[in-house]
């Protein structure tokens, strides 16, 4: 239950988010300048909350012990966010997160189907796409109103 709740209080961020950096967007004159300062104030804040919580920091070794391609997640956030800033003034910000959601829910039974990056696989089944096609249903349906 408690990680329903911090899994809810994310997504309501999120939301928030959208609409701060849409904002931040036109006040800065584009969706790729406010998704850069939204990571770098981001940065900045961690880089701060490790700091004063007087965090251990990674050793070279195994920093260099990471394969390459993790190293794209920041990229996939920072194009989520851009994509989320360019869309948000367009469709609305309930339009964009049923799309959003949508997304992350085709793409995770994907990932979780074939066991992508060593997870468990979790095989698609008739439940399963049923509460997809209901999702899409649903973003469908708020686009539309």
């Amino acid at each position: 239950m408690p990680y329903m709740f911090l899994a809810f209080i994310a997504g309501a961020a999120l939301s928030l988010q959208a609409l701060i950096n849409a904002r931040l967007s036109a006040g800065i004159g584009g969706a790729l300048w406010a998704a850069a300062v939204s990571f770098f104030v981001g940065g900045a804040g961690l880089l701060a909350v490790q700091l004063a919580t007087r965090a251990t920091w990674p050793s070279m070794e195994r920093i260099a012990a990471i394969p390459y391609w993790v190293w794209l997640g920041g990229f996939l956030g920072a194009l989520y966010v851009a994509s989320v800033i360019t869309s948000v003034p367009r469709l609305g910000n309930t339009s964009v997160f049923a799309w959003v959601i949508f997304g992350q829910l085709a793409a995770s039974l994907l990932l979780d189907h074939f066991g992508v990056l060593a997870t468990a696989p979790h095989p698609v089944n008739a439940l399963r796409l049923t509460g997809a096609a209901l999702v899409l249903g649903g973003a469908v349906m708020v686009l539309k109103a």
